[in-house]
């Protein structure tokens, strides 16, 4: 029988929202975990990595103090560091792949190895999956120059940083699904990693709930405009799906939902969480997949169907991407740590950590998500059924805003898994999350139509 929900518990969790207060509620555990990520020791990952002059795909594999294979062994070792404390849930091991040849980016074939920590999760019936990721290699202006010191302490030894000590940190607790956290090589040439990553996911079925790539997250300056400022980060998602079938595309248009797909929420869900969690740090969606004409690691997870985002810094300096360190004209080149905002890795380590947490104490997804079609009304019936993974919620949100607006403005409790709106489904947008008792959601589930009522 339908009925109108009665009350609504709105919460607001970092929208702005004229008409209403923020209330936030933090999980004292996930806050704690976000507290000892450390300004410290970003930088002395940054600097290591440095210390290790260029870390080019065709640079040297067998010396120990520098080139790429240097890198990767130094990583390897570091994550092993954690095994122990983990209570053995935490295993770290290389994936190989081979890359290049005559004609392509990469000018001679080469094995190359991503550095995988996969830290288990303690509940065998749930298979669910989070992914996180940066990338280890550096260059600079010539994409063959194997030798030239590329420092690459930003790009991406500023993403690099911040998993190492997720690593460090989150090792010593225990979540229900499985957590990989990735350091992947071959991406200056040709995101040849995160391809061979992805093609393993696809092949072996993973049940990935989301992939937060980490390209570039610790430059606060700008060059240029000169711009300065630590407390914006941007998340990049793409709109309508790399990875599209004739059956979605009917679906995306008859919902109108070309800014409603997985990466969308998912970037919305780290803009909520993310800005719950760490102070002084605004989450910008960019709505596009990633900078102009340009690309990075999730683009491959993207390509297979999988909900992938890029989290990137909000001002670039020019002077120091793809450049070789010294001083022309007055103006110093290079990705040198002198140009690393430490700071500013600590507070986007933050949102990561935050973002994964959540996600990986959060009950499965809401499945089989419908607005009722039949009839017309200016209310609005939605229904659901329970999550097939996770723990059991303690009830659902509803997500709500305007068509015209981008961000969720509503979020009302319920504990049926039916509910009829006073707002007509012709001028809202709507989402069903699942939530524990702890307050940890699931990602959002925009509705398909549903034509029968139950």
């Amino acid at each position: 029988m339908k009925r109108y929900l009665a009350l609504f518990i709105v919460i607001m969790l970092g929208i702005q929202v004229s008409s209403a207060q923020q209330i936030i509620r933090r999980d004292p555990l996930i806050s704690s975990m976000v507290g000892e990520i450390s300004h410290d020791s970003i930088e002395a990952y940054i600097q290591k990595l440095v210390s290790f002059h260029t870390r080019h795909n065709l640079s040297v594999q067998d010396d120990p103090d520098i080139g790429i294979g240097a890198a990767w062994n130094w990583v390897k070792k570091e994550f092993e560091k954690y095994v122990p404390g983990s209570g053995a849930r935490l295993s770290v091991e290389f994936v190989n792949y081979t890359v290049g040849g005559e004609g392509q980016r990469m000018e001679k074939e080469t094995e190359l190895r991503n550095v995988i920590a996969t830290l288990k999760g303690t509940n065998p019936e749930d298979d669910r999956v989070l992914l996180i990721s940066a990338h280890l290699d550096s260059r600079v202006e010539d994409n063959f120059d194997s030798t030239t010191f590329a420092p690459g302490a930003n790009d991406d030894g500023s993403g690099v940083a911040a998993i190492m000590e997720l690593v460090r940190i989150m090792s010593a607790h225990e979540f229900p699904v499985t957590i990989k956290y990735m350091i992947l090589t071959g991406e200056e040439q040709g995101l040849f990693g995160a391809s061979a990553m992805a093609d393993i996911a696809s092949e072996e079925n993973w049940n990935i709930v989301a992939l937060l790539n980490n390209d570039m997250i610790g430059n606060s300056g700008s060059s240029g405009t000169l711009l300065n400022d630590n407390m914006r980060v941007r998340v990049f998602s793409e709109g309508v799906p790399a990875f599209e079938t004739e059956q979605m595309a009917r679906m995306r248009s008859y919902t109108a939902g070309e800014n409603d797909g997985n990466a969308r929420q998912l970037a919305r869900y780290i803009k909520e969480v993310g800005e719950r969690y760490v102070d002084q740090l605004d989450v910008t969606l960019v709505y596009r997949n990633d900078r102009y004409g340009r690309g990075g690691d999730h683009t491959p997870f993207c390509r297979k169907g999988f909900t992938a985002v890029r989290i990137c810094e909000f001002n670039e300096n020019y002077h120091r991407t793809h450049t070789t360190p010294g001083e022309r004209d007055g103006i110093m080149y290079g990705d040198l740590p002198e140009g690393v905002d430490y700071e500013y890795v600590r507070k986007n380590a933050g949102i990561n950590l935050a973002t994964l947490a959540n996600l990986a104490l959060s009950p499965g997804q809401p499945v089989n998500a419908g607005i009722v079609v039949s009839g017309l009304s200016n209310s609005t019936t939605l229904r659901w059924e329970k999550p097939e993974t996770g723990k059991e919620p303690a009830g659902y949100y509803i997500l709500m805003r305007e068509t015209h607006q981008s961000m969720w403005q509503k979020k009302l409790f319920v504990t049926d898994t039916e509910v009829t709106l006073p707002y007509s489904k012709d001028n809202y947008f709507f989402s069903v999350q699942s939530v524990d008792s702890e307050g940890h959601e699931s990602l959002p589930v925009f509705p398909g139509p549903a034509r029968r009522i139950r």
